[in-house]
């Protein structure tokens, strides 16, 4: 078997034995020191990036399907209420509501106001436009989206 590199500096006169041994000692050292540590950096730093990259990735993923649900509701709710809202074009007396600091009405038949005014029907709003829809489905609709519920008084009790 051929010689190691320093045996052949050694043998030709090049390095002492004094020299080769403080190259020994300074190797054992840099060992001891490297013991605990992991010997390749380079793979930590890209692991690293793959997990920050995987947890950017779910948190993407996250707000889309956030988005997505969302969306999903907003959709149901318009459902409900065009499935379910009354007809307001032929009547004449209004109904005053309070939204927000604003004062709004909608003309409505005394029947109507009777059934507002007792929980049995409330008022919500889809696009800007103001509807009435049954108690049942306004609760339906406040579970999906509480911003559209304008108005829905608490059932008298008897």
């Amino acid at each position: 078997m051929g010689l190691s590199l320093q045996d052949q500096l050694l043998k030709a006169g090049i390095a002492d034995k004094k020299q080769a041994k403080k190259v020994n000692q300074e190797k054992r050292v840099k060992r001891k020191k490297n013991k605990g540590k992991k010997k390749t950096p380079e793979i930590n730093q890209t692991r690293q990036a793959q997990l920050a990259q995987a947890k950017l990735s779910r948190e993407l993923n996250r707000q889309s399907n956030q988005e997505k649900e969302k969306q999903e509701k907003l959709a149901q709710v318009k459902q409900l209420i065009e499935e379910n809202r009354l007809d307001l074009g032929k009547y004449e007396a209004p109904y005053y509501f309070k939204v927000g600091k604003k004062i709004k009405k909608l003309y409505v038949n005394d029947d109507i106001t009777q059934k507002l005014g007792r929980g049995q029907l409330a008022i919500v709003m889809l696009d800007s436009v103001y509807e009435i829809v049954p108690a049942k489905v306004a609760r339906q609709i406040v579970d999906r989206d509480p911003d559209s519920l304008v108005v829905l008084h608490k059932p008298e009790e008897e």
